[in-house]
């Protein structure tokens, strides 16, 4: 006889797994028990003779759920105890080992294939799922991942359903926590725009006629309120624009399948998986040619994001309405937080005509996921639902847990302890008190579930004194008197990659940061960095040639200002101001010749904050091809500039006088960088320059950082940053460079991200 405990962590609550366990002891023919514990993980004890204990572990490595993830399994022996059966036991509070906390799963085929067969009990149920399947982590009030503990506990089982509950062989619903039917489980209704329910035989039906009409509906998801209209038509998305006040920052579609998704856009064959399978994220990909999507959806874009239907509700929407697919973008008002709480749903009637919503509660917002192939792989934009909290393994331990309140524009936290930190989902703009006191909400509940309570946590934050998040990491530190810790913003950028490349904090590293913003240690507004950490310490050794910003936030709202500033550098200022009225830049200011004169009066008395952001410089240049004249939404005219560098070519060989070393440190000059394009301006295509303006950049990068990588003796260099998601600038980086880069691939690149590196710093490298 032999007796194993085995503790099972990763991706092993709510995926079935204790059934899936129940079924192979039974296979095996071992005794014993199986239960989930509080920090996440599974707790196994087995007995039995040899042979049939080492089937039960070939069966529990090889067989798993599928959307099952083993992480670490550890094996002590015991001593029997006599065993008579196989129990799956009431789960435990204690925590042994940490282990994630199930994610949103999107439904599985099997789901859907209930709910369009007529003959099934599921037929058009909009909340099927299974153990493979459904909400996990938005609707979960506390870990462990039982009935009691989520929103389904308001749904008692139906007898039908009870039964398949306790049926062992029925392998997607025995002990599954999330299943319900009909007869048993949340129910649909039609609201109008007074809140009055709409009485209709099928809701969902309805809602697919109205929005067939031209109607636009709101519809409740599993982390939150979508806004859903028809794509196809104009005159519905430009209202919805105006109803959103949103101009021009994309909307998402959803379509119904991988066959209605590959019209609309091109798919390559290694993303296939990932838009149909477990995540279903929203994926940024070129439009197919002949396109039936309006311009208004993503207007003077290539692309368009893209998911598929993710739930059986979505699912059954989409099959009623006429093209298949449909405009489904968050349910907000504008700068708010996508609404969960039914409480406050009269806010979505000032966009929505009417809002098809349910009785199950959700408990954590979870907004969608996006995802963008670049150079070298798919890069996260927004870490949400399908990702989030997924748990990031480090090769040391934390010399202290840490809660880390990241950064302030489109940000998450994060915690961390031991060897792992979890980056919690996408929470937004801290300037908002909705957002903010949701985002603390979000850390308390991690640091509960990890028992990071319970232990003198260091709070950590970013350096910048404006920031919301940094003045609440404060008052959280002062009022549980905690340690609290700054993390200079670039600094946290690259921990964020150290951290997830499994680095050894004992070797030296080198890292390109491309950012928009980032509070320096001189003050400045740093954001394009080049970073290096030996012997124990960071070191800022280049950056981008110091611009002033006129008129300072406003320089990052009308890149026209930024435009100027950098003129001015080899230009005086008459010739600044009749370049920009010549080229027909004024519209480009919104007060005309009156606010250019203000801008240049600024830059003669170098009144504003100096930067050396990598998002300013790209900013100007968008200006200066006439791309993007305003940014309405972040990071815009970046993004139209890498969108116009379609096509293009580098048309400057010599990178001479655009790279200087000053005592030191490598000054990426991009006053020259801008001279040389303004030079070429009259005798090349916009795709040309625009492309130019980002692959010289990058070279100028890889070179500067290769120079720092040698005397380090480092062979990859890290890169993050909001940039660092830009094809052009990555690929210009490594071919100048002859290093292997690494960027950001678990986590965004972005200020998403930053609280992976606050922790990564703060508990272990002790960054100031």
């Amino acid at each position: 006889m032999r007796a194993l405990r085995i503790y099972v962590t990763g991706m092993v609550q709510g995926v079935g797994f204790r059934p899936f366990v129940k079924r192979i002891a039974k296979i095996a023919g071992v005794r014993g028990y199986v239960r989930n514990l509080g920090g996440g993980e599974v707790e196994i004890v087995i007995e039995s003779e040899d042979d049939r204990v080492n089937e039960f572990l070939r069966l529990l490595r090889s067989k798993h759920p599928p959307p099952a993830k083993l992480e670490v399994v550890r094996i002590e022996e015991l001593e029997p105890a006599g065993f008579q059966d196989f129990m799956i036991l009431d789960s435990g509070s204690e925590r042994v080992m940490a282990s994630e906390i199930p994610q949103d799963i999107a439904a599985c085929n099997h789901c859907l294939e209930e709910v369009v067969n007529p003959a099934s009990r599921w037929y058009r149920y909009p909340f099927n799922s299974c153990a493979w399947c459904g909400p996990r982590y938005s609707m979960i009030y506390r870990p462990p991942y039982d009935r009691e503990n989520t929103a389904m506990r308001d749904f008692p089982l139906c007898g039908e359903c009870l039964s398949e509950y306790n049926d062992l062989w029925n392998e997607r619903r025995y002990h599954a926590q999330g299943i319900s039917c009909p007869r048993c489980g949340p129910k649909l209704f039609l609201l109008d725009r007074n809140l009055e329910r709409v009485e209709v035989e099928d809701p969902l039906s309805e809602a697919a006629r109205l929005i067939d009409e031209g109607m636009i509906v709101a519809v409740k998801g599993i982390g939150g309120y979508h806004i859903a209209c028809l794509a196809s038509d104009d005159d519905v998305v430009s209202e919805l624009r105006r109803r959103k006040r949103r101009p021009r920052r994309p909307f998402a579609i959803m379509a119904l399948n991988l066959e209605v998704a590959s019209k609309l856009v091109e798919i390559p064959d290694d993303l296939i998986e990932l838009l149909s399978g477990f995540i279903k994220p929203i994926i940024i990909l070129p439009r197919r040619e002949g396109c039936p999507v309006s311009d208004y959806v993503a207007p003077s874009l290539r692309s368009l994001g893209i998911m598929l239907a993710y739930t059986p509700l979505h699912y059954l929407l989409l099959m009623e309405t006429r093209d298949k697919f449909l405009v489904m973008t968050s349910g907000n008002v504008h700068g708010d937080p996508m609404i969960s709480d039914d409480s406050r749903l009269r806010e979505l009637t000032s966009i929505a005509d009417y809002i098809l919503t349910h009785n199950r509660r959700i408990v954590h917002r979870v907004d969608d996921s996006v995802v963008r192939p670049t150079h070298g792989g798919l890069v996260i934009l927004r870490y949400g639902r399908g990702y989030a909290p997924r748990i990031l393994k480090l090769r040391h331990n934390l010399r202290k847990p840490v809660i880390a309140f990241g950064g302030d524009l489109e940000t998450n936290g994060a915690v961390g302890f031991d060897d792992k930190i979890i980056l919690a989902p996408y929470s937004g703009d801290m300037d908002n008190p909705k957002v903010l006191e949701e985002h603390i909400s979000n850390l308390e509940f991690l640091a509960e579930c990890y028992g990071l309570k319970e232990r003198k946590s260091i709070i950590a934050a970013d350096l910048h004194p404006a920031y919301h998040s940094r003045k609440a990491a404060e008052k959280y530190a002062s009022g549980n008197g905690l340690e609290l810790r700054l993390v200079q913003h670039h600094l946290a950028h690259f921990a964020s990659v150290m951290a997830e490349m499994g680095h050894d904090p004992e070797e030296p590293a080198v890292g390109i940061m491309i950012d928009g913003a980032g509070y320096g240690l001189d003050g400045a507004i740093w954001g394009g960095e080049i970073l290096t950490w030996a012997d124990g310490a960071f070191k800022r050794a280049g950056f981008l040639e110091y611009s002033l910003m006129p008129g300072g936030d406003l320089a990052a709202i009308r890149p026209v200002r930024m435009l100027a500033s950098i003129l001015s550098k080899f230009m005086d200022l008459d010739e600044v101001e009749l370049f920009i009225r010549k080229r027909g830049l004024l519209r480009g200011l919104k007060h005309g010749a009156k606010e250019l004169n203000a801008v240049l009066s600024q830059i003669r008395q170098r009144r504003g904050p100096m930067t050396s952001s990598t998002g300013r410089f790209l900013d100007s240049v968008s200006a200066l091809l006439n791309l993007c004249f305003e940014r309405t939404y972040e990071g815009e005219p970046a993004i139209m500039l890498e969108e116009a560098s379609h096509g293009g070519e580098p048309i400057i060989e010599s990178l001479d006088n655009f790279i200087s070393d000053k005592g030191g440190a490598l000054i990426i000059m991009t006053g020259e960088i801008m001279r040389a394009l303004v030079e070429n301006l009259d005798n090349n295509s916009r795709h040309d320059l625009a492309y130019t303006a980002q692959y010289v950049l990058g070279e100028c990068l890889g070179l500067a950082a290769a120079e720092k990588a040698r005397e380090l003796g480092v062979k990859t260099i890290c890169i993050s940053g909001g940039a660092a998601v830009n094809r052009i600038i990555l690929s210009a980086i490594e071919r100048a460079s002859g290093l292997r880069i690494r960027a950001n691939e678990a986590i965004p690149p972005g200020d998403g991200g930053t609280a992976v590196g606050q922790v990564y710093a703060a508990g272990y490298l002790e960054a100031d």
